[in-house]
């Protein structure tokens, strides 16, 4: 668990975070969300000393961060960025391998453990462990990125907008890919955006935060529907609000069990928003509903979708 405990931090007497407590339970995909200038990538810098606070407690695992020395610390949490910062002149595999050599692993160790996070963010090793950073896609290079914050196996990753640099498809790659993993190692991961759209597929908590202050933890669904103040109403809702909560649902949520329909189905674990969508590519009001294996199941129809 990280525990962070009315922590403040103030440059020249403005504060930049203010009084903000949060525990963020093992396991979580915590996503800290606001706009520029809240205090989201300050936080998740105090939690591994990057920046120094100037009151309160933060202790991940029930240690307090301030009582472990700061290089030992951050070899113990995964940390990936925007810009990536791969080292230019070093190949995949040792950049991958930085944090584990430092901590003097086996060669035969490190080397297993490159193949197996390559092989982990679908990078084939044959291909991609002896390139350097500049034959690699800005995807790629992402996805090292990742690996290296995972190589240690911490128990924490903290991501500053790690998918803020890439174009659209590659982003929405690798925001599966994210899900995939952190599904797959059940990682305690703090992700820091101001994206409202990638907040609400990646997290599974959202703390939102304006001018330094958090005002409003809870669950994507209970922020969309059960905003604390206008601010957090406009910011994650807004003319769009409607569209995201059908994102938040699926089909099976509004299935109508054994009605038949004609047309393309779409899945049960497909979202009310795709839903949607196929309605009006189809020009239809109407879609069967199938489970993953193809199998009928009923049907949903457009007044579905705003019940």
């Amino acid at each position: 668990m990280i525990e962070i405990e009315q922590v403040s931090k103030a440059y020249d007497g403005r504060f930049v975070v203010d009084d903000v407590t949060l525990a963020i339970p093992d396991g979580m995909f915590c996503v800290l969300l606001g706009p520029s200038g809240s205090g989201k990538s300050t936080i998740l810098r105090m939690i591994n000393r990057l920046v120094a606070f100037d009151a309160g407690r933060i202790r991940v695992g029930g240690k307090d961060v301030r009582s472990v020395p700061p290089e030992a610390l951050r070899r113990r949490i995964g940390y990936a960025i925007q810009s990536v910062g791969l080292f230019p002149h070093w190949r995949v595999e040792d950049n991958i391998a930085t944090v584990p050599r430092l901590l003097k692993w086996p060669r035969s160790r490190v080397r297993d453990r490159v193949t197996e996070l390559l092989e982990l963010l679908r990078l084939d090793p044959a291909i991609f462990r002896d390139k350097y950073p500049h034959q690699l896609s800005g995807g790629e290079q992402q996805r090292v990125g990742v690996a290296r914050a995972l190589a240690a196996d911490p128990d924490v990753l903290l991501m500053d907008e790690p998918f803020a640099a890439v174009d659209p498809p590659t982003r929405a790659a690798l925001q599966s890919e994210l899900l995939r993993i952190q599904q797959a190692t059940r990682k305690t991961i703090v992700f820091v955006t101001h994206d409202i759209e990638e907040a609400l597929l990646l997290a599974g908590g959202i703390a939102i935060l304006d001018r330094g202050r958090l005002v409003q933890w809870g669950a994507p669904l209970q922020i969309l529907e059960r905003p604390a103040n206008a601010f957090v109403a406009e910011f994650v809702g807004g003319t769009a609000g409607g569209l995201r909560l059908l994102a938040l649902h699926r089909v099976a949520d509004r299935l109508r069990p054994g009605e038949p329909a004609d047309g393309e189905p779409v899945a049960a674990d497909a979202s009310l928003r795709d839903a949607l969508a196929a309605m009006i590519a189809r020009h239809a009001e109407r879609l069967p509903v199938v489970d993953g294996a193809g199998r009928p199941l009923g049907a949903i129809a457009l007044a579905d979708l705003v019940r």
